[in-house]
């Protein structure tokens, strides 16, 4: 059966609707850490907490997760933005160890207060299209995971667009390779530093929506999908677009198959061997540069 081409196909693709979510994660990680330099611990904390508001929306509201998706995106960019400019700026005193301290202080909060108001109860929806199969060919994939895969790349065109033809992207730019520099021109450096803290909050709010319906929601849910959007940003590139996306699918690709030669519980065994191969023969990843 692995000589198969078909079922190659089949294993690759099913990877690369896997790897969507991967690269969305770390699409988020890879512009805060662009910008302010450092590894947001609260990253994972962040999709927890999108994903319990995405849950309580819809089983509260019934409000879709992807109709949900127009008020989290932007109201995880608002939260991001006050987080970082009310709360992490002014307690780290803008030393980058302090960041990560305070990072991972609000990691600790944000998990242990929604284990003390939702307990560690696993949480999940239905939703009719989340059984609904899509024929491609070679496989049927479930739906909920290609729109997943499409989402990830218009998001990847559209971060590249922010970055090479707006203002905004132009100022983001210059704050990541030359803070001084930047402000000297006239750039609140400090508001960029919160508006791409906010950014990355709302991709990770878009991760989640996407992620509901064929998911679940626990208070550690996003220990797993931190540590892999972690090797993503490593594997891509500190700071790199293109490689956050580009490296999400590989790593989505790569669990495919080594949970079909390993079976399926040992599938992140070869997304952990990339990283450490990635670490001893290029640190830099494959787009070894702070901002695409």
């Amino acid at each position: 059966m692995l000589a198969d081409p078909v079922f190659l196909l089949a294993v690759a693709f099913n990877g690369l609707t896997v790897g969507a979510i991967y690269a969305l994660v770390a699409l988020g990680l890879a512009l805060i850490y662009g910008v302010l330099h450092i590894i947001n611990f609260a990253h994972g904390s962040l999709l927890m907490l999108a994903l319990y508001a995405a849950f309580f929306l819809f089983t509260l509201g019934g409000v879709d997760p992807y109709v949900a998706v127009l008020a989290l995106a932007p109201g995880f960019f608002v939260f991001g933005y006050l987080l970082q400019r009310f709360v992490i700026a002014p307690i780290s005193f803008g030393r980058d160890t302090n960041v990560l301290l305070v990072t991972l202080g609000l990691s600790i909060i944000f998990d242990n207060l929604a284990l003390y108001l939702w307990t560690s109860t696993t949480r999940t929806i239905n939703v009719p299209y989340a059984q609904t199969y899509v024929d491609i060919g070679v496989t049927a994939v479930a739906l909920p995971r290609l729109v997943a895969l499409g989402a990830a790349l218009l998001v990847g065109v559209a971060f590249w667009l922010l970055m090479t033809r707006t203002d905004l992207g132009k100022a983001i730019r210059a704050v990541a390779r030359e803070r001084q520099g930047a402000r000297i021109v006239g750039i609140s450096v400090e508001h960029i530093f919160a508006v791409s803290f906010g950014l990355g909050t709302a991709v990770v709010a878009l991760a989640a929506c996407l992620l509901l319906p064929t998911f679940y929601v626990t208070p550690t849910v996003g220990y797993a999908f931190v540590l892999i959007a972690f090797t993503t940003v490593v594997l891509g590139g500190m700071g790199s677009f293109i490689g956050a996306l580009l490296g999400g699918l590989l790593l989505g690709v790569v669990e495919a198959f080594s949970g079909v030669l390993l079976g399926e519980s040992l599938g992140q065994i070869g997304i952990f061997l990339i990283f450490i191969l990635v670490l001893l023969f290029r640190p830099t990843g494959f787009f070894g540069q702070r901002v695409a």
